[in-house]
């Protein structure tokens, strides 16, 4: 059974978000942005799913073993794209949003990268400002789409990379490892005393 909105603040220690590295897991991402856009928002499947999924890392919220969320970043010389962003109606309260964006700006940090750029319209681009941080960028327009009744602004949040965020000087391990999953020794990793 579905938690309600009003209940899920109460289980936030059952709320995850994860890296997607498995089939299983990005076969839950679709399934949450097909709720989203395709049911809800009317948006064609065509542009829901396009060429950049192939390209992008996506990351997958769960309650329990429940998928309930789901975003997508794409990567840039200098700031990462975070987008098609989606919860199911039932979790779309700011404690889970807020858990979930902070683990991406946590994983886009430590690739090494100070900016996120995403793209919302105004009702959610209030909200990606007030309870995310992200403020508009001067001297850009507003971007529509065919059936879009409304533009989408473009919004940026400054982020602080850790020290051990992954550069060039990283060891050669840690390039080695999945997505994410830089801090855990790989089970091929040969073992050298």
């Amino acid at each position: 059974m579905e938690k309600s909105a009003s209940t899920s603040g109460k289980h936030d220690n059952l709320i995850r978000a994860e890296v997607v590295t498995t089939p299983e897991q990005l076969l839950h991402a679709y399934a949450i942005r097909a709720i989203c856009f395709l049911e809800e928002h009317g948006v064609p499947a065509r542009q829901t799913y396009d060429g950049n999924d192939y390209q992008a890392t996506h990351i997958i919220v769960y309650a329990e073993d429940e998928p309930i969320g789901t975003a997508r970043i794409r990567w840039f010389k200098d700031f990462a794209k975070m987008e098609r962003t989606s919860f199911r109606k039932a979790w779309r309260d700011p404690r889970t949003i807020k858990k979930c964006a902070e683990f991406i700006f946590d994983h886009i940090s430590r690739k090494g990268y100070d900016r996120v750029i995403t793209h919302a319209q105004p009702t959610y681009a209030r909200l990606w400002r007030s309870l995310l941080g992200f403020r508009p960028v001067p001297n850009k327009d507003p971007l529509y789409f065919e059936g879009h009744d409304e533009p989408y602004l473009e919004l940026i949040k400054e982020l602080n990379p850790p020290k051990n965020a992954i550069t060039a000087d990283s060891d050669t391990a840690v390039l080695f490892r999945i997505e994410g999953q830089w801090d855990d020794r790989s089970e091929f990793e040969a073992r050298r005393t």
